[in-house]
């Protein structure tokens, strides 16, 4: 029911900045708590960012607090990943996720999301 596309990946320099975007098809986004994972060679799918519907509550993996922002404007229907002061280590594929259950607190577990984005490929060079 809900679609989401990706864009905004890319190569970039390490201590670069690239901004992601999540295109929701559907008009009940608003209400729903809006995730970024990433997943890079080798390794599982992590959790990088969330935010719950009203965009005045957001969580952040450690690897990425204070270089990362997530963001949301519900009347566009889009999430946003700001990433800054990009690592080597970001690279990966970074996928949107929506997760349309009410919980007491953000999501960060894959099964705990209902519908995916197909991913966006991030890759800093250093």
């Amino acid at each position: 029911q809900v679609q989401l596309v990706e864009s905004g990946g890319g190569l970039v320099q390490a201590g670069g900045s690239l901004r992601l975007s999540c295109a929701a098809s559907e008009r009940t986004f608003s209400r729903y708590t809006m995730g970024w994972f990433r997943q890079a060679p080798g390794k599982e799918r992590e959790f990088v960012a969330g935010i719950i519907w009203s965009g005045g509550g957001t969580d952040y993996a450690d690897s990425v607090k204070g270089r990362f922002t997530i963001s949301r404007d519900n009347a566009k229907n889009t999430v946003y990943l700001q990433m800054n002061s990009l690592k080597p280590e970001d690279t990966a594929v970074y996928y949107c996720a929506a997760d349309g259950r009410l919980r007491p607190r953000i999501a960060t577990m894959t099964y705990e999301y209902q519908y995916w984005g197909q991913g966006t490929q991030v890759t800093v060079s250093s």
